[in-house]
């Protein structure tokens, strides 16, 4: 019933495999690791690729992971149990050559193998045999309890009953202001009020307040004659128009209209007069070449560190002294000890608390822990080596391997590539709303230009009021930077754009046909922002993405938030496979993290949305000016969440 079971370890050396199929599952178990055991999800024990199922254990003394796989229709309900005992069988068996790091000799495991398996199927079967029994009345909790038992939890479920009686909590009838009657003031909230002295009863409080009721609201008695009558306010003949101080008249609305200014094909028309300062003309050629990182500025504290060491060797040293003197101390110096789960969970709570402080989404951190504490549990400890130690430096080492890019990412060289082939080279921005999409497109085409391609920017964002005219606006500060007089007479950035109102997905794919006739380099799609829960419009991006199919598919996200990147972004992937009709729909490609100079040293989103999606962060956004645009620097972005 089993597909394939295999023992290999983590430098990757397979020990010893059985195969119960003649169709190679290379495939599946590399999937398996790149997909689980590199992206620290240790706390994932089952993986599905195709029609198979995975699981794993690892263990973390010798370094040996075991993974079975088997059909997924199947429900076997013995394979952990199994996995445990082959652990077991081959760990005593082989244990001495682990130790001493043979793991090139002939492990001969088959009879073993084949002796659990039969058990655990024989086992499995007699479970299967045997209807589960309903416990007896003895058996239950409710057994337990007694009949007096049973009388004084009703006598104190009375009782308390009747304490919030007396606490008031009956409802109250509605309060009311006191009424002035025959002098005396009486008050309307009970029914023991005094009028000049004598008992007033519960009627006379009642028509007296309904009386006082009357006079206030003038539907009833005599009317107070002192009061001089209000005059009637005048009837508004309706809302008039808001006048500003230094407001236009309908005559500057033509300045305000920017609709002509553009050629009859949908791009831009010329790059027009902008007044650009020193600061501004600065800014070329500053941005030539790769993207600058950002600036290592979160250093480690090693201030933290050193109490943390401090306190650890203080708690060694108490232990030892409560021990038999000079021996245990010793012992201890000397000795090797397994890390158990007992001893990480303390350590791994403050880790959690600490990156959940770093704006690391809850569930992120939650599931990172876990993954670190089953890499380690059961690993023997050097010497010297303590407990807190050995878990930052396991969740530095995670840290960096989530970060890391799982692929290469080199959009210049790509676009190279594209152009070598006559095809322009497409990236979508897509994202929830108010991100910064198209004002990081703008920094993004500032730096291709910077590099000498030809850019055109597709105006899809047919939704938002404003869209086509902020590009437009970028767009002709660009060409202004980059004159078509400096480059030969050709113009390095245009915009297609069809107004409102119009299908997205169409305009992208005219936009990359005009590029393509153009001979543009690349076409930067800016698409309208839309909420996660969005059906309608997360249809329309998953349309634009299946019809154009770009190169590169960017998501856009702040680098303040925290919970809610992992909502967002598995519920983009989500919409993005479920209305595809493809067999291998196009998903999110990389991550566009902006504002990330608004969030000091709390950088724990870039973990969450690299974590949630598998893929990196392929630009940073750091201010508003064009050449605020950065590469994520692992390093300092780790150093920033352990500090």
């Amino acid at each position: 019933m089993l597909d394939l079971f295999t023992i290999f370890s983590k430098g990757g050396i397979v020990l010893w495999y059985f195969q119960g199929v003649n169709q190679v599952l290379t495939e599946p178990v590399n999937a398996l690791i790149k997909t689980v055991i590199l992206q620290e999800r240790g706390n994932v024990s089952s993986f599905q690729h195709g029609s198979l199922t995975l699981e794993y254990k690892l263990d973390n003394e010798f370094e040996l992971i075991f993974v079975v796989a088997y059909q997924k229709i199947l429900q076997l309900s013995y394979i952990d149990k199994f996995i445990d005992d082959v652990r077991r069988e081959f760990r005593d068996k082989y244990a001495q050559d682990l130790r001493d790091g043979h793991v090139m000799r002939d492990f001969d495991f088959t009879e073993e193998f084949q002796r659990l398996l039969k058990k655990a199927e024989a086992s499995a079967k007699n479970q299967a045999k045997q209807p589960r029994q309903m416990r007896t009345f003895e058996e239950s909790q409710k057994s337990q309890k007694s009949v007096a038992s049973l009388k004084v939890d009703k006598k104190k479920e009375k009782e308390k009953e009747n304490v919030g009686k007396k606490k008031g909590k009956t409802p109250a009838e509605p309060a009311a202001p006191a009424a002035v009657i025959n002098g005396g003031t009486v008050n309307s909230g009970g029914g023991g009020g005094q009028t000049g002295g004598g008992g007033v009863g519960q009627d006379t409080i009642l028509r007296n307040r309904e009386e006082f009721f009357k006079k206030m609201t003038g539907k009833g008695g005599k009317k107070n004659t002192g009061a001089s009558p209000k005059p009637e306010k005048e009837k508004k003949k309706g809302k008039a128009p808001t006048k500003w101080a230094n407001g236009g008249s309908s005559k500057d609305a033509k300045i305000l209209d920017f609709s002509g200014d553009k050629e009859s094909n949908g791009s831009m028309a010329g790059a027009g007069e902008e007044d650009l300062g020193d600061a501004e003309r600065a800014w070329v050629g500053s941005m030539s070449g790769e993207l600058k990182s950002v600036g290592d500025v979160y250093d480690d504290d090693d201030d933290d560190e050193e109490e943390e060491e401090e306190e650890e060797i203080q708690q060694q040293h108490s232990k030892k002294s409560s021990g038999f003197g000079v021996f245990n101390m010793f012992k201890g110096l000397v000795g090797q000890k397994t890390i158990t789960a007992e001893a990480m969970a303390p350590v791994l709570d403050k880790m959690r608390d600490h990156l959940i402080g770093k704006n690391v989404a809850a569930d992120i951190a939650d599931q990172l822990c876990t993954s670190v504490a089953t890499k380690l549990e059961g690993r023997v400890l050097g010497t010297f080596s303590g407990v807190t130690s050995t878990i930052r430096q396991a969740i530095r080492d995670s840290l960096v391997q989530i970060l890391t890019p799982k692929r290469r990412i080199d959009i210049l060289r790509d676009v190279m590539e594209a152009k070598s082939q006559n095809r322009p080279y497409t990236i979508t921005f897509c994202g929830v709303n108010g991100v910064g999409k198209s004002t990081n497109l703008a920094k993004i085409c500032f730096w291709l230009v910077e590099n000498g391609f030809r850019v055109l920017i597709a105006a899809c964002d047919t939704f938002r009021a404003g869209a086509v005219e902020q590009l437009r606006t970028h767009a002709r500060r660009m060409a202004a930077l980059h004159p078509p007089e400096n480059h030969g007479g050709v113009k390095m950035v245009q915009l297609y754009e069809k107004g409102y109102g119009k299908d997205a997905a169409g305009i992208a794919m005219e936009a990359i046909n005009f590029a393509r006739e153009q001979h543009i380099d690349v076409v930067l799609v800016d698409t309208a922002g839309r909420m996660q829960d969005n059906e309608p419009l997360m249809r329309a991006l998953s349309k634009l993405i299946k019809v154009n199919q770009p190169e590169l598919v960017l998501f856009v996200g702040e680098a303040l938030v925290g919970n809610d990147s992992v909502d967002q972004l598995t519920k983009f992937n989500q919409a993005l496979a479920d209305f595809s009709s493809m067999e291998n729909p196009r998903l999110i490609d990389g991550i566009l993290l902006t504002k990330f100079d608004t969030i000091d040293d709390k950088v724990g989103a870039s973990i969450s949305m690299t974590y949630t999606t598998g893929q990196p962060v392929v630009f940073v956004g750091t201010g508003q000016t064009y050449t605020d645009l950065k590469a994520l620097n692992v390093q300092a972005v780790v150093n920033a969440l352990l500090k």
